[in-house]
């Protein structure tokens, strides 16, 4: 699997009820950022769907962290940006709805979902089981985990007991891949991993980079991404693996999850999915169907 090249589709897609969503799109090879501008339709279908509460309050409060690029980050002005960010306002404006995005640290959305503080939750979350006991999830793309490691480095992640690996604190990484591969270790009689927690990804990519960790590992859009970024500092060790869907975040029997749904497979339709894919240059991860807690369902 793999994540092809930057591009930018710009198309209008013509309705009396168009709302305009603009975000940011990806870095051109000039290194200017050229505005990301797509009509987005309100789908009355999927708008009846929305519990009476959150219609009559009219605004969608949406948690992310800004720090996974080309995910979720953030703009010269410290707003968040990115394909992600991009899809959650689509998904507000389906919905009839003002899209309020604030940032918060990866390990405290799912708490502030579930605790009410927000209504969702983007922020490339992997939707798992052991997730799934907690909150609800509506699933709208497919990505792997990739390592990366410095230049000069041979790392195989199938390989790396006694390696320090840099990872970012309360991802699937930290969760599960690290700590099953380093049991793994340990049961055939060799060193752990030792796992180096970050809070944000530019720090564990900063640590790969500069030789403080011996790689670091991520969702597969964001690592390529920031190998593409590095300049040659960084550079792939080995191949995308364990694919898995991402998922949008949502409170237990909060009532929203059949309209989410709704508005996520309405922008699928429609097209306005796969231009804000393609606008990143991650498309290869897109989906056809939008469906929830898909982890537990094919369990």
């Amino acid at each position: 699997m793999s994540f092809s090249g930057r591009t930018f589709v710009g198309v209008a897609l013509a309705t009396a009820l168009a709302l305009v969503l603009s975000g940011c799109a990806p870095v051109h090879p000039e290194g200017k950022y050229v505005p990301l501008e797509l009509s987005v339709a309100v789908d009355s279908s999927a708008a009846a769907l929305v519990p009476a509460d959150v219609a009559a309050r009219g605004t969608l409060n949406i948690a992310t962290d800004a720090t996974y690029e080309p995910n979720e980050y953030k703009d010269d002005e410290g707003l968040p940006i990115g394909w992600e960010i991009d899809l959650a306002k689509a998904i507000a404006m389906k919905l009839g709805l003002e899209p309020v995005v604030s940032q918060a640290t990866f390990d405290n959305i799912i708490p502030s979902v579930v605790g009410k503080k927000y209504d969702i939750g983007i922020s490339s979350f992997v939707d798992n089981p052991e997730r799934e006991k907690i909150v609800d999830f509506v699933n709208y793309f497919l990505a792997g985990n990739m390592w990366a490691t410095g230049k000069g480095k041979n790392v195989d992640p199938n390989n790396a007991c006694g390696l320090s690996v840099a990872v970012v604190i309360g991802s699937t990484q930290a969760l599960v891949e690290l700590p099953e591969k380093s049991k793994a270790c340990v049961k055939a009689g060799k060193p752990p991993i030792q796992i180096m927690k970050f809070d944000d990804n530019g720090q564990a990519l900063s640590a790969a980079a500069m030789g403080r960790a011996d790689a670091v590992t991520a969702d597969s859009p964001v690592t390529l991404h920031s190998i593409k970024k590095s300049k040659g500092k960084l550079v792939a060790a080995g191949e995308v693996f364990d694919v898995s869907p991402y998922g949008i975040v949502l409170a237990k029997n909060s009532g929203l999850a059949p309209a989410i749904q709704a508005a996520v497979q309405s922008l699928i339709d429609d097209g306005t999915y796969q231009i804000i894919l393609e606008s990143e240059g991650v498309q290869e991860g897109a989906i056809t169907t939008a469906t929830t807690n898909i982890a537990t369902k094919k369990g």
